[in-house]
């Protein structure tokens, strides 16, 4: 995906990838997560949606509104029935207040915002079981998501600036500032 256009590669053959097809995304394209058959592609404004059914042809399926939004940087992760966004409102991102958002995606057609927890300066996410994983310029929050659609803050660790993280098997890698930490999440 680049700023407004999601690119389909064939990688039959890894070492020489080909361009299948190029589907408008919408504009201001950030982050892309895939999600079972779906994708959920975050940009400064709102998540869209696309169905994977036809994998070299993505059809876009609906889009996710956060009503507080005008304009903010916005990375997304799904998990069941419900996706989370941070909505980043520094600099060129725009917006009065940073959000963690939760969509209900059970009716994937009509998301639905659920909830939101103010952050100060979100950037990337991810999960791992019951625990959703939210970085920001001044720390990392750590969020119960047992009750997925109402997030509970049981964490925040403030020993520098987190960009992004994945959960990998028992182990939280961070991207930080400076380089990477790890972290144990058995």
């Amino acid at each position: 995906v680049d700023k407004s256009k999601l690119k389909v590669f064939n990688i039959a053959d890894a070492a020489n990838p080909v361009l299948k097809n190029t589907v408008e995304a919408g504009f201001e394209i950030e982050t892309i997560y895939p999600f079972k058959d779906k994708l959920f592609i975050g940009s400064t404004s709102v998540v869209h949606i696309f169905s994977l059914d036809d994998p070299e042809s993505p059809k876009k399926l609906s889009t996710a509104v956060s009503p507080e939004v005008i304009r903010r940087c916005d990375p997304v992760v799904a998990k069941d029935s419900v996706a989370y966004a941070t909505l980043r409102t520094n600099g060129p991102c725009g917006g009065i207040q940073s959000i963690l958002a939760t969509y209900d995606i059970r009716d994937i057609s009509n998301p639905v915002q659920k909830a939101t927890y103010p952050v100060n300066e979100p950037y990337g996410l991810g999960y791992a079981d019951t625990a959703l994983y939210v970085c920001d310029r001044y720390g990392l929050y750590v969020f119960n998501i047992r009750n997925a659609f109402n997030p509970l803050a049981v964490n925040k660790f403030t020993d520098g600036w987190y960009l992004d993280v994945i959960p990998y098997n028992n182990t939280l890698i961070c991207q930080v500032q400076d380089g990477l930490t790890l972290y144990d999440i058995t």
